[in-house]
């Protein structure tokens, strides 16, 4: 940031599509780094886990390369990935990622015992919706 405008330096020699292309891009990668920077996830996922009665992260962290998932878990490490792409969405929409990935924390499949955790999040079925409607996927892992 310069004088509070995003600068960005591109070599001479690129075309201007290609520079369109990377002033996007850069772009793009800023706004979400921004985004990201508001919320706390671990500060949140401790809270979820609480308010919702789900087991803890041992690390929880915003991904950027995250092409076709919300959200991720590794249930033996009990580490969390959540896609930066989420970040400029209502904080509801996020919280619910991190509880569907917290359940996967005690219930690693999508069994009806998972689903009655994730469930415990009282706008759970509204956010699927929302992210259904942001992927325009009918399903939404």
């Amino acid at each position: 940031m310069v004088g509070g405008t995003l600068e960005i330096r591109l070599p001479a020699w690129m075309s201007a599509t290609e520079e369109a292309h990377w002033v996007e891009e850069w772009s793009r990668r800023f706004r979400r780094r921004v985004a990201t920077d508001r919320i706390d996830l671990a500060a949140r996922a401790a809270s979820l886990a609480r308010r919702c009665d789900l087991p803890t992260p041992t690390r929880i962290t915003w991904v950027d390369d995250m092409r076709s998932r919300w959200g991720s878990c590794t249930v033996d490490e009990r580490t969390i990935r959540i896609s930066s792409a989420l970040a400029p969405y209502p904080d509801w929409v996020v919280d619910y990622v991190i509880v569907h990935e917290l359940a996967h924390i005690g219930v690693p499949d999508h069994s009806r015992e998972f689903w009655q955790l994730v469930h415990r999040y009282p706008k759970a079925e509204r956010a699927t919706g929302y992210l259904i409607a942001k992927s325009g996927d009918e399903h939404v892992d």
